[in-house]
């Protein structure tokens, strides 16, 4: 087998669970419709109940993630390219929660609420699902624009 180690590949996998622990609110409608995609949050309730049980534990993983292993040039760069990954994409999905909590929550939960909510979390899923599967094949995920900002952060 060519390309990194396996333990590199699945540490660069599991930086995944971070946007994946926090698209999985969007999915509440969906869990309550089809219960068998309850079983896709079971990968991340570690990471969650870390981020609940610690005050403000959520930025602290934030900031661990990216000061202690995207910063550092010691780290192997396919661990590196993939939290740094993640870390973008959870930045996205930060950015649609608070345009979701402050210009939508207003409107209720409707129709179009809904589907907009539904349709990050499975756009959430296909892209970390992509990107676990690219990482364990030892690859880089290549996802338009993100990937293009974290190759040049990493330069």
């Amino acid at each position: 087998m060519q390309g990194p180690p396996f333990w590199q590949r699945l540490l660069a996998a599991l930086a995944y669970l971070l946007p994946w622990s926090d698209a999985l609110p969007y999915g509440r409608w969906l869990f309550s419709q089809f219960p068998v995609l309850n079983w896709t949050a079971l990968p991340a309730l570690p990471l969650m109940t870390l981020q609940q049980a610690i005050p403000f534990g959520s930025l602290l993983v934030f900031f661990v993630l990216f000061l202690a292993v995207a910063r550092n040039p010691q780290v192997p760069y396919l661990i590196r390219f993939n939290v740094l990954q993640a870390i973008l994409i959870d930045i996205v999905l930060m950015l649609l929660t608070l345009a979701f909590d402050t210009l939508l929550a207003p409107l209720g939960t409707g129709l179009v609420l809904r589907t907009l909510s539904n349709t990050v979390f499975l756009g959430v899923l296909l892209l970390v699902g992509y990107a676990v599967v690219q990482c364990l094949r030892g690859e880089e995920a290549d996802i338009p624009t993100v990937s293009e900002a974290v190759r040049m952060q990493l330069l």
